[in-house]
């Protein structure tokens, strides 16, 4: 294994000061329990909490600042948070508004950011709404469906509107909304290593690829034959136009994701036939993003999401954002 690393220790610690070092005018660091914060916080809005296990950058640190998320929540890497991080995440950003938490639906992240919540709730009285992201629709069972790349979108969209000034209860709803309109489905060319593990977290043959992977280097729902990219995207929008289901006249925003190890050069070819698909279908595409939002470290491969819009969501969408990862001038 070969990584610009220290150790593997100090992976989370490391990259989190790097990132403040990068970035000043935005974030700040909680040393003690790996929080990247908004620099400047603004009491008179709710604040939104989101994070998870390390590996995902730019997610989830990246989108931290004005008009998304006002704190990240830094596990060790594929590792959720503890409950004591979140809980000192929400003591830290507390408005007089409330708190957001918007959780990927993994039974360690579900678990930690609850059990946080409730302490906040009963110990100091906080009040606290939560959104579960479930955006993967590899997993037939949408009570089991994992948080992918769509949480982006849910950042995205419930900051604008936190940053307006809305309620807990509107700011929640809208969050909720995303959910219900956004899917995602991911490809890997091969797996990805974990610092600590020092090995792929899986092995594939020089043909073979593994269809529906999620982000915490784990393997998809089935294996199947490389592809080209036309093929990719046809298996991969086929399934999420149906899930929602999309239809003729719908407008959306497209995201292709890259996993962490694919060169931009191919995310865009990718770009280029889902776009045919999408076309093709009757859909509008108002807005297409294309990069690494949601990774998973290294793996090479990359997934692709589309969020259902409509005047809300399009405005909040294009609402000003400067994080270190999403910057939109208003």
């Amino acid at each position: 294994m070969k990584k610009i690393i220290n150790s593997t220790q100090t992976v989370v610690s490391e990259l989190c000061e790097g990132m403040v070092k990068a970035y000043p005018k935005i974030v700040a660091w909680d040393r003690a329990s790996n929080v990247i914060h908004r620099l400047k916080p603004s009491s008179g809005k709710v604040t939104l909490i989101s994070g998870g296990g390390s590996g995902h950058e730019p997610s989830h640190a990246g989108f931290v600042g004005k008009g998304m998320l006002d704190a990240a929540v830094c596990g060790e890497v594929f590792a959720s948070p503890s409950i004591m991080q979140v809980y000192r995440a929400i003591q830290s950003t507390v408005s007089d508004k409330g708190v957001l938490l918007i959780i990927k639906n993994y039974a360690g992240d579900m678990m930690n950011f609850s059990q946080a919540a409730e302490m906040a709730i009963e110990e100091d009285g906080i009040l606290i709404g939560t959104v579960c992201v479930n955006d993967d629709v590899a997993i037939d069972r949408v009570s089991e469906r994992r948080g992918v790349a769509g949480t982006v979108f849910v950042h995205k969209i419930a900051g604008a509107l936190a940053e307006e000034g809305a309620d807990l209860r509107e700011v929640k709803a809208v969050a909720e909304k995303v959910v219900r309109n956004v899917r995602t489905m991911g490809v890997a060319l091969e797996a990805c290593t974990v610092p600590a593990k020092g090995e792929p977290t899986f092995s594939l043959g020089p043909e073979e690829i593994e269809m529906g992977v999620g982000i915490h280097g784990e393997a998809g729902v089935f294996r199947g034959t490389m592809k080209s990219a036309a093929d990719l995207a046809e298996e991969i929008v086929g399934r999420i136009v149906s899930d929602l289901p999309f239809k003729s006249g719908d407008e959306a925003a497209l995201l292709i994701n890259g996993l962490g190890g694919t060169p931009l050069q191919e995310l865009f070819i990718l770009n280029n036939e889902a776009r045919k698909i999408v076309d093709g279908k009757g859909i509008t595409v108002y807005r297409t993003l294309v990069g690494n939002y949601m990774t998973s470290i290294d793996m090479v491969g990359a997934s692709v999401t589309l969020l259902r819009l409509d005047d809300e969501l399009k405005r909040l969408l294009d609402a000003p954002a400067d994080t270190a990862a999403w910057k939109t001038c208003g």
